[in-house]
């Protein structure tokens, strides 16, 4: 054991944020802290560190144990040093040995007898501590964990006071990582990191010889590194022995447990005060004794607190007016560039009725640029974009330019649907936590996840077919990110979305599209599909493209390598190949026009079959209804050859 709380408790005026908190905490060991929003996670941290005070109980050390602490809103000085020199400063101890061994060496030239004795055991001394510090690898070290956190080479030299506060964050969590301490208390680590990123950052905490103890909304990030997790709950604390999974599988069995033993608790409550009222009811000597000693067991009842539903805290449904095409986008041949720098180029992408399609990538490749170029808020270059039949788009911005910052969230609403009244208004508004005067409060006054919030409820309200949603799940906590995967999973229309929450994909997606190197690869699963596909896709998609490859890039294969088997005749029967699938795929997109086609035209009928003047004419009615015959016929037709193609 290296750390452990016994008993600690800190109030704000009358209300608890944490009671009888007690855990321990051993060498290696990986925790994350779980919680809503205001659970208290931060403030622990806080005490863990020394920054705050407990009101009362202890914390426990064990000796000579030294505390890393990233709090999620580092404080960034305004020196000049550069991006490498501010890390190079953590490790001047091992540079001040190293000026000390180069100096002891200088001195041992010009030194004999015992002087030349003692210096030699003072190298020897020096250069031990050295190996041990990892002297020797201490640059290489620096570079590996700048690579990692997403800076380029170019960037080393640059001053951190230029950087943004993301990017100041990253280099705040690298000191840290550097100084190794025998603690490292992270506080939403992985807030600035793109998915590489985040990706190392899972290998090297998965390897650090330290512990970890850290508190992320990063379900996909928690369940690949912690051993244990503390779930703070209304004040209280309880330990889980596994990883996120196994704590939301524990975890719902034990509320479930916690609902039915309070509610035959309550049962039996509800029929001891039934029996006592018929007891008093018959208004006699030992009705009413035996009555008050009921009732004085029943007071003595150790009560059981009510549970609380966290699949309560927001109420997210979301249902389509109107059915769509079975094509709901087509975007083909699509580019765009800004100030010279091409973010893409020819790209295609197909989506159909019913899919949820993620959209991923690394920071800066252009994600939400499609996003903005399918809602026409930017122009395109080239290529076409064309929605299908009855397509309605609701969008969900992650810079929420879709709200009025000078509106209340109340007018917001209000003047998005007039037709809603003041009573409709407060419950949908209720149902996404703004009550009372909250819903008075103005747009530019909330956080980010108020904000959001406001963003979703007006989603809901919109009853569109086609969702396109960018970072939906940035600042919410994770039982709002398990409700929002719960009605999107159940969600009728189509989905297409941004986001780097890995959990949040792997629960929703059933298509990938990868956005890399200026083109898009395809993987038909979840993020774990993806994952295990990543390499051989994108291997295939350099083979090719050779003139996509940078010949200086040795990490890409070469077009003619004997070691990658491209032989001319392979060559010549894989582009064979990928002319018959392009020849299947375009056979595939007729069959598809054909079925939206049809899919139009018998709804039309449908409406037509609904008009009086054609339901009380039978030669008409009849026209329609064999028309009506047919068109389903065919329809089966093209289905049936469609799955058979897709097979």
């Amino acid at each position: 054991m290296i750390l452990a709380c016994h008993s600690i408790s800190k109030s704000y005026g009358a209300h608890d944020v944490l009671k009888d908190i007690q855990f321990h905490i051993e060498a290696k060991e990986k925790t994350a802290i779980i919680g809503i929003n205001g659970a208290g996670k931060t403030t622990l941290l806080k005490i863990l560190t020394g920054e705050l005070s407990p009101d009362s109980g202890t914390i426990e050390l064990a000796k000579d144990i030294t505390i890393g602490y990233l709090p999620q809103q580092p404080e960034h000085s305004a020196d000049d040093h550069t991006v490498y020199e501010t890390l190079l400063a953590v490790k001047q101890d091992i540079i001040d040995l190293d000026c000390r061994m180069r100096q002891t060496e200088l001195e041992m030239k010009h030194a004999d007898g015992e002087r030349l004795e003692l210096l030699y055991r003072t190298y020897e001394r020096l250069t031990h501590a050295f190996e041990r510090a990892n002297g020797y690898a201490y640059k290489s070290e620096i570079n590996g964990v700048l690579n990692g956190l997403g800076f380029t080479q170019e960037q080393y030299d640059q001053p951190v006071s230029t950087l943004s506060g993301g990017q100041k964050t990253r280099i705040a969590l690298g000191a840290i990582l550097l100084q190794k301490p025998d603690i490292l208390l992270l506080d939403e680590p992985t807030n600035h990191l793109d998915t590489k990123s985040i990706a190392w950052l899972e290998s090297y905490l998965g390897n650090y010889e330290g512990a970890v103890l850290l508190v992320s909304h990063d379900r996909y990030f928690l369940d690949r590194i912690v051993t244990k997790v503390l779930e703070l709950e209304r004040g209280t604390c309880r330990t889980y022995h596994g990883n996120y999974s196994y704590y939301a599988a524990k975890r719902e069995e034990i509320r479930n447990n916690e609902w039915k033993n309070y509610q035959n608790q309550q049962a039996a409550i509800q029929h001891q005060e039934a029996v006592i009222a018929k007891l008093r009811s018959f208004n006699r000597e030992k009705s009413v004794k035996r009555a008050e000693s009921r009732e004085k067991l029943l007071n003595k009842m150790e009560r059981i607190e009510k549970p609380t539903e966290l699949k309560d805290s927001m109420r997210i449904r979301l249902e389509p007016e109107t059915e769509s095409g079975y094509d709901v986008l087509f975007m083909e041949h699509i580019s765009k560039s800004f100030d010279q720098v091409t973010l893409f180029q020819d790209i295609t992408i197909d989506i159909k009725r019913g899919e949820r399609v993620a959209l991923i990538g690394d920071n800066g490749t252009g994600k939400t640029t499609i996003l903005k170029l399918i809602n026409q808020l930017l122009p395109k270059d080239s290529g076409s974009i064309t929605l299908g039949s009855r397509v309605t788009i609701g969008y969900y911005d992650q810079e929420h330019q879709v709200l009025s910052p000078d509106k209340t969230i109340f007018q917001e609403i209000s003047d998005a649907y007039p037709a809603l009244n003041h009573t409709r208004i407060r419950t949908i508004l209720a149902a996404f936590l703004f009550m009372g005067d909250d819903v008075f409060k103005k747009i530019h006054d909330l956080s980010g996840g108020e904000q959001g919030r406001v963003a979703l409820a007006k989603l809901m309200l919109s009853s569109a077919n086609f969702l396109i949603l960018d970072e939906p799940t940035n600042h919410l906590d994770i039982p709002s990110k398990e409700i929002l995967e719960s009605a999107l999973c159940n969600y009728t229309g189509t989905v297409l979305y941004v986001s780097h929450d890995r959990y949040f994909i792997n629960k929703t997606a059933t298509r990938i599209l990868d956005l890399t190197g200026q083109h898009l690869n395809e993987y038909k699963g979840n993020y774990d599909y993806y994952l295990e596909k990543r390499d051989t896709v994108e291997q295939a998609y350099a083979s090719a493209h050779p003139t996509a490859n940078d010949p200086a890039d040795p990490a890409l294969p070469a077009a003619n390598d004997a070691t990658t088997g491209g032989s001319k005749a392979e060559w010549q029967a894989k582009k064979q190949e990928q002319a018959q699938q392009r020849k299947k795929e375009n056979h595939i997109k007729k069959i598809e026009a054909a079925i939206s086609q049809l899919e139009d035209q018998i709804h039309q009928i449908n409406e037509e079959l609904c008009k009086p003047e054609i339901a009380t004419n039978a030669e008409l009615c009849l026209k329609y209804t064999t028309e009506q015959q047919e068109a389903n016929m065919q329809l089966d037709r093209l289905y049936d050859e469609w799955e058979a193609l897709s097979e």
